[in-house]
């Protein structure tokens, strides 16, 4: 479990997979044979795998002990969830992922807060856990914070996934609606980076003058960073998707706040630089 540190707040990766995914061609339409070739050099062989040409994306959360809570941003794929898309993550079972979290030092019910950049499978699949045949909370102490756009088009949906991952959190009273841009307190507020989702948001972090954002899915792979104009085939505007990447970057190149990424590779935490034109990310 890697860990860092800004001010105050202690972070940790709990990751539950990290392999190769799906060709990287699939998951940017944009990313043509001929538009790949200049990338392959640095991205291989711990972006891209070369033998496959899978991009290698982990699935993790990030565990928050500040000087108030303990939070849980992203929840990942968890057990016995439905997925008509992607096969290997239908059905799982493996407790990997909860073992890591209890040695992390929290245990479920030491969660206050989960916060969600988004509400993808692969990131509220730990919201619940099937017990006895039925989806209960997995977090039995912990709000649940749930941006209202983000909800509002997933429940319009009404796929599995929200119904295995959401509906019970509500019915257990554990659910709270917020804004796009609802501050938590002064070391933790969510802003809106809709495109990829409707209502998805990225979390900021700030300690003792120290800041760091966990922007989701607003990116997959570091190669975004440096052709932001790839937009993933998951996003649901791709328009707006590369309008908030750009956004995002020119936000926050040549600073130093701190990057957390939901799916690049490990260490999967860094900063943004410039490079020319574009982007590049500097990992930790």
């Amino acid at each position: 479990m890697a860990q860092t540190r800004i001010g105050d707040i202690h972070i940790q990766r709990i990751v539950e997979l990290e392999e190769p995914f799906i060709p990287i061609g699939r998951m940017f339409p944009d990313a043509s044979a001929e538009a790949i070739a200049p990338h392959r050099s640095w991205l291989e062989p711990w972006a891209l795998c070369p033998d496959s040409g899978r991009l290698i994306l982990p699935v993790q959360s990030y565990l928050l002990q500040t000087s108030r809570h303990t939070i849980l941003i992203d929840t990942c794929v968890g057990n016995h969830k439905s997925n008509q898309f992607f096969k290997p993550w239908h059905n799982r079972s493996d407790d990997g992922w909860l073992r890591r979290l209890v040695a992390s030092g929290a245990g479920p019910e030491d969660i206050d807060f989960v916060l969600c950049t988004h509400l993808h499978l692969d990131h509220s699949g730990w919201h619940t856990q099937l017990i006895d045949g039925r989806w209960q909370p997995t977090f039995s102490n912990a709000k649940y914070l749930f941006a209202r756009e983000e909800f509002d088009h997933r429940e319009a949906v009404a796929d599995t996934t929200f119904i295995e991952n959401i509906v019970p959190v509500i019915e257990a009273g554990q659910g709270v609606i917020v804004a796009m841009d609802h501050t938590l307190d002064d070391e933790v507020w969510l802003a809106p980076t809709p495109g990829h989702t409707p209502g998805h948001v990225a979390i900021h972090l700030a300690s003792k003058g120290q800041k760091a954002v966990m922007m989701g899915d607003v990116m997959h792979s570091p190669v975004q960073c440096a052709e932001p104009d790839w937009h993933a085939i998951s996003d649901h505007d791709p328009a707006l998707a590369r309008a908030t990447r750009r956004a995002f970057l020119n936000q926050h190149a040549e600073t130093d706040t701190l990057i957390l990424t939901a799916h690049f590779p490990s260490p999967s935490i860094g900063h943004v630089i410039e490079r020319g034109d574009t982007f590049r990310f500097e990992f930790l």
